[in-house]
């Protein structure tokens, strides 16, 4: 098989371990740089390969209204169109799907919905989003799953759960199906001629609600032998106590044996907190979307280098990091960037922000296989939340 996963070393529920794909390994636990339209916003693959990045994401949603998934299938796939040669995830569009409240609508076929960007008529079905992402081309691929607020009650948790396992069980259909070229039903093109396998992962719902969480767990268990899991409806507007619960009864519910991967989740505390509950595999929007509206992560808090304060300090954004920004530019310059409505400085914290990220779970790697993860990960933490983040 081509995908593989390993444990080389363990601390309490966290693991250090090794991801192995057709476009190489991938150390795990690791943050993926988010790359919804095929690019990491305002950063160069090569970008991405200086600070370490071994994994990023792209999203089936966005791709298949713009170019088209048609398209990045005719250019090669996501791999070559983009001009990355690592290991790729594409997301189903599950949650920007549901997240069009007002303009879906849900039943046991799948969802019909407007597109964001011409209000056109689409309809989205677990075997067409396993089409979609088939041309696309990933590496790893999210089954299309039914996902609702963080705080849904227990049966609305329920309802959408149960829909996704059944929805999990057509997707795994297709995806054999189109491995195994048996004729197309809707496929836009001939069958795929790459990649020959992709993983598909699950995804396990259940809302905050413990009991659900272990039961989709069980279900999904049994339905076949997945090479990884996801964990999805997390940091959706609950509380965030409630999520690290809810990973913790996935990470009892789960094999030990198969990489996790929480779904959306990627500010600083939450990599380690979930690091320490069993997580192995990250991505999040908001290293970038941060970056661009003033923000950076440093290991003293957050900052938000716009405010007058940063007029004249020589500072870094975060003394202790060895980013591009960090080891060539000061906090002065880059606030004057950013105050003059220059692009670098854009660039240039974003670049910081996916960097820091990078670098927390290279450490909580290190800890790990080092056997001093619990002190490393209460030391970076009592720092980290010693100063209030600041407004952005």
């Amino acid at each position: 098989m081509p995908f593989e996963f390993e444990v080389v070393a363990k601390a309490g529920a966290a693991r250090a371990g090794i991801f192995s794909t057709p476009h190489g390994p991938v150390e795990t636990p690791v943050f993926m740089p988010v790359g919804t339209l095929a690019a990491v916003k305002s950063l160069d693959p090569d970008d991405l390969v200086q600070m370490g990045a071994s994994m990023i994401l792209g999203n089936a949603y966005h791709l298949h209204l713009r170019p088209g998934d048609d398209v990045v299938r005719e250019m090669g796939g996501l791999h070559r169109f983009m001009r990355w040669d690592r290991p790729i995830l594409t997301d189903s569009g599950g949650f920007q799907v549901f997240s069009l409240a007002q303009l879906r609508t849900v039943n046991e076929e799948g969802v019909e919905f407007q597109s964001h960007l011409d209000g056109s008529r689409r309809f989205f079905t677990p075997e067409i989003v396993m089409q979609i992402e088939r041309n696309l081309g990933a590496d790893v691929i999210m089954q299309f799953d039914h996902v609702i607020p963080g705080q849904s009650d227990e049966a609305s948790a329920r309802d959408a759960s149960e829909r996704s396992i059944r929805w999990l069980e057509r997707c795994l259909k297709e995806v054999q199906r189109m491995e195994e070229n048996q004729p197309p039903d809707r496929l836009p093109l001939p069958a795929s001629p790459f990649p020959t396998h992709q993983a598909l992962f699950p995804i396990v719902q259940g809302g905050i609600h413990a009991h659900l969480r272990r039961e989709a767990a069980e279900r999904i268990r049994g339905v076949h032998d997945w090479p990884g899991f996801g964990i999805g409806g997390l940091s959706v507007g609950e509380e965030k106590e409630a999520m690290y619960e809810m990973i913790e009864v996935v990470d009892n519910a789960l094999p030990q044996t198969h990489p996790r991967y929480l779904m959306g989740v990627g500010f600083p505390e939450d990599l380690i907190e979930g690091i320490a509950r069993g997580v192995d595999l990250f991505d999040c929007v908001a290293p970038t979307r941060m970056g661009r509206n003033g923000a950076a992560f440093t290991r003293d808090g957050r900052l938000n280098i716009k405010r007058a304060e940063y007029r004249l300090d020589s500072r870094p954004l975060d003394p202790d990091c060895d980013c591009a920004a960090c080891t060539r530019f000061n906090r002065a310059y880059i606030r004057h960037l950013f105050v003059s409505d220059e692009i670098l400085g854009l660039r240039l914290l974003s670049l910081h922000n996916v960097h820091f990220l990078l670098s927390i779970v290279r450490g909580a790697r290190q800890s790990i296989i080092n056997g001093d993860f619990d002190t490393w990960s209460r030391d970076w933490l009592a720092r980290y939340r010693a100063s209030s983040p600041l407004a952005v």
